[in-house]
C-alpha cells in the first residue's frame, strides 16, 4: 500500500500510529475519467475516497454543493449512513485513494475525533477541533475553574465587633479581610471588611475598641460559584474593579479568590493592564496599555483560549481604556452629566483586534456644558486614533455633532429614524441598536434606547428594508460569487478559476455582517434589547422566534469567523501590515477550508430564511 498517503490532512491527522498502519494496509488507488459519476444518489458506498489528483464536484439535483480537491475526502456521511444522497462527478481526470468501509468504521469506533471530523455536523466538527487543542486549553484560562485556583479561607466576625478585635483577627489569622455577619437587619446580611479600611477607622476619631465594624463594612458582596471558569472571575474583577471575589455555592461560603492568586494561576497580565489603565494620569500611559491589550490577545489566541472569551475580555479592557481616556480628557461635570457609549462590534462585545471607532454621547437634559464640547470630543477621538482605533469613515464618532445630543434631542432623533426609515436612517438605527455604555451615567443611554422599544414599528415594509441590508455587500454575482470561489478553491486553470483562490475573501462581508445583521433584524422585530449577537440568538430561541436548528450553528459560525479573522489579523500585524478582514483562501488548511464551507453554508441558509421571513424578494 501506498506509502505517500498524506496523514497531515484532516481528518487523518487525528489518527494514532496503529490506526495509520490500518489505513496503509487497506488503502488502494483508483482512476476515473473526466465526467465519470463516482457515486450516484441512492447507492450504497463501499469506500471512502481521498483525492490525490484532480477535482470532484458534489451535486444535489441541479445545485452544486461542493468541489473536492487534493487531500479532500468524500463521502463520509453516506458511508456511515449506508446510502449516498448526492451525485459525485469527476470534473477532470481523477486519481484517488479508496479506503474500505469496514476500515473506516473501525477507525470511527476507535477514534471519536476522526469520526466527528469525517461526517459530523458543524457543531461536532468544531467540538472535535477544540478537543484536538485540549492539551493547550488545559493550560489556558478557558478550561480552569475557580475551584482549581487557590482559595483563601474565610473568617467571620459579627457586625457589632469592634475594629480593634477585628484587627487582632487579621494579625492572628494572617489575613487581610473578613466577612461580617449583620443579624440586626431583616433579612440578615453579609458584608466584607478589609485591611484597607483601617486607615478610615483610625481617622474617624472614635477609639477602635468602641467602633463597630458594621459602619465600615461593604455589604455589596460580589460572589462567584466554584464551577465558574476563571476567565469569568477575571472579567468580574475587571468590571467591578475589585481585588477579591467571595466564592459561594448557594448560601455556603467556600472561600476568597484573591487577585494575586488568580493572576499566578493564569500567568497573564490582563488584570495588571486594567490597573495600569485605572491609575493612568496621561494619554501616553493609556497608549502603552492599549498596545499591551493587543499583545495579550495574541498570547490568549496562541494558548487556545476560545474566541468568545477573548472577545469578552477585550470588551472589558477596552471599556476601562475608553472610560479612563474620557475621564482624563473631559471635565468632571461633563463626565457626570453624560453617557459615553460604543457601538458596532465593540458594542456587541465581538471586537478582537482594533477596528474603526464607533461611539456617541448622550448629554443630560438641562446640563449646560461650560466647556468647548466640540474640542473635548475632538481630543477624545484623536486619543482613540493614537491608541490604534482609526476614525470611522462614516464619522460615527463623538467628534461628529450628529452623534452627540441631549436626552430629548437623541430621543427625537431615534423616533425620526423609526418614523422616516430612509436608507441613512436605517443605517443609523442599526448602528445604535448595538450601543453599550462605557462611561458616565448609564441611565441616560437606557432612556434613549427605551425610545426604540416604545416606538419600534410593526410595519413589515420597514422591517423588510431594515433586514434587506443582509445583501448590502454583494460580491461578483451576489452570494454565488464568493461561494463559487470557495467551492472551486484550488481548481486552477483546469477549472477556469485562474488565481481566484489568491484573492482574499472579505469575511466580514461574506459571513459576519449578514449573520450579525440578520440576527439584529429579528431582535428588532421582537423588541429584544440584548446587544451581543449570541445573547440575541439565545433570546430569539427562547421566544420561539428562530428555528431551533439555527441556534447552535449560527453561534458556532460566528465564533469560527471571528477566530479565522483574528488569526489572519495577528499574522498581518506580525508582518507589519494592518489587520483587515480578508482571508487568503489558498493559505487555509484542509480542515479550516472545510469548516469555512460549512459555516458560509450556514449563513447562506440563514439568509434564505430571512428572505422568506421578511419577504425580501417582493420588496
Amino acid at each position: 500500500m501506498p506509502s505517500a498517503f498524506n496523514f497531515a490532512a484532516s481528518p487523518f491527522d487525528a489518527l494514532q500510529a496503529e490506526e495509520r498502519q490500518m489505513v496503509r494496509r487497506s488503502v488502494d488507488i483508483e482512476y476515473f475519467r473526466a465526467g465519470a459519476v463516482i457515486l450516484a444518489p441512492g447507492t450504497a458506498p463501499t469506500h471512502l475516497f481521498v483525492l490525490i489528483k484532480g477535482h470532484v464536484q458534489q451535486w444535489d439535483g441541479d445545485e452544486q454543493q461542493a468541489v473536492f480537491g487534493p487531500d479532500d475526502c468524500f463521502d463520509g456521511r453516506g458511508l456511515v449512513a449506508g446510502r449516498t444522497s448526492s451525485r459525485f462527478v469527476a470534473s477532470e481526470e481523477v486519481v484517488l485513494y479508496r479506503l474500505a468501509r469496514q476500515t473506516v468504521l473501525a477507525l470511527i469506533a476507535s477514534n471519536a475525533t476522526f469520526g466527528a471530523l469525517l461526517f459530523a455536523d458543524l457543531s461536532n466538527k468544531l467540538g472535535a477541533l477544540a478537543g484536538r487543542r485540549s492539551q493547550h486549553e488545559l493550560q489556558s484560562l478557558t478550561m480552569a475553574r475557580v475551584d482549581q485556583a487557590y482559595l483563601r479561607p474565610v473568617h467571620f466576625v459579627d457586625a457589632d465587633d469592634d475594629v480593634a478585635s477585628v484587627a487582632r483577627v487579621f494579625h492572628e489569622q494572617r489575613t487581610t479581610n473578613v466577612l461580617v455577619r449583620d443579624t440586626a437587619t431583616t433579612p440578615p446580611r453579609l458584608g466584607i471588611f478589609t485591611v484597607t479600611s483601617l486607615p478610615k477607622a483610625i481617622l474617624s476619631g472614635v477609639p477602635l475598641d468602641r467602633l463597630p465594624v458594621r459602619g465600615l463594612a461593604n455589604f455589596k458582596l460580589v460572589t462567584i460559584r466554584p464551577c465558574t471558569p476563571l476567565f469569568d472571575a477575571l472579567a468580574l474583577m475587571i468590571r467591578h474593579r475589585i481585588h477579591r471575589l467571595v466564592v459561594a455555592e448557594g448560601a455556603q461560603i467556600i472561600g476568597f479568590l484573591q487577585q494575586l492568586d488568580l493572576l499566578s494561576y493564569l500567568s497573564n497580565h490582563s488584570y495588571l493592564i486594567t490597573l495600569q489603565i485605572l491609575e493612568a494620569n496621561d494619554i501616553a500611559t493609556l497608549k502603552t496599555a492599549a498596545e499591551q491589550i493587543t499583545r495579550l490577545i495574541g498570547v490568549l489566541e496562541h494558548s487556545g483560549t476560545k474566541v468568545g472569551m477573548i472577545a469578552r475580555l477585550v470588551q472589558e479592557l477596552n471599556a476601562a481604556l475608553f472610560e479612563r481616556a474620557w475621564q482624563l480628557i473631559a471635565p468632571a461635570d461633563l463626565v457626570a452629566n453624560s453617557c459615553l457609549f460604543v457601538m458596532g462590534s465593540e458594542g456587541r462585545g465581538e471586537q478582537l483586534l482594533k477596528t474603526d471607532q464607533d461611539n456617541g454621547l448622550v448629554l443630560r437634559d438641562g446640563h449646560e456644558c461650560l466647556h468647548d464640547l466640540d474640542a473635548v470630543c475632538g481630543r477624545f477621538s484623536a486619543a482613540l486614533a493614537e491608541f490604534g482605533y482609526p476614525p470611522c469613515p462614516g464619522r460615527t464618532m463623538v467628534s461628529n455633532p450628529d452623534w452627540r445630543h441631549s436626552e430629548d434631542d437623541f430621543a427625537r432623533t431615534v423616533r425620526e429614524w423609526l418614523f422616516a426609515p430612509t436608507p441613512d436612517h436605517l443605517v443609523s438605527l442599526a448602528i445604535f441598536l448595538d450601543a453599550h455604555r462605557v462611561a458616565g451615567d448609564a441611565a441616560l443611554l437606557a432612556g434613549v434606547r427605551e425610545q426604540v422599544w416604545r416606538y419600534a414599528t410593526d410595519n413589515a415594509g420597514t422591517l423588510g428594508r431594515f433586514a434587506g441590508a443582509i445583501d448590502a455587500f454583494p460580491t461578483d454575482s451576489g452570494d454565488s460569487g464568493w461561494w463559487n470561489r470557495l467551492l472551486h478553491l484550488g481548481a486552477g486553470v483546469g477549472m477556469g478559476m485562474g488565481d481566484a483562490g489568491k484573492e482574499p475573501l472579505d469575511l466580514k462581508k461574506a459571513g459576519i455582517f449578514p449573520l450579525v445583521h440578520g440576527v439584529r433584524s429579528l431582535a428588532l422585530e421582537h423588541r429584544i434589547a440584548a446587544t451581543s449577537t449570541v445573547d440575541r440568538i439565545e433570546a430569539l430561541l427562547a421566544g420561539g422566534h428562530l428555528p431551533a436548528d439555527f441556534g447552535t450553528d449560527l453561534v458556532d459560525s460566528l465564533h469560527f469567523f471571528m477566530g479565522l479573522k483574528l488569526r489572519a489579523g495577528l499574522r498581518a500585524l506580525e508582518q507589519g501590515l494592518p489587520a483587515g478582514s480578508g482571508i487568503a483562501l489558498d493559505q487555509l488548511g484542509s480542515l479550516d477550508r472545510d469548516l469555512l464551507k460549512d459555516t458560509l453554508a450556514v449563513v447562506k441558509r440563514f439568509k434564505a430564511h430571512l428572505r422568506q421571513h421578511f419577504h425580501l424578494d417582493v420588496l
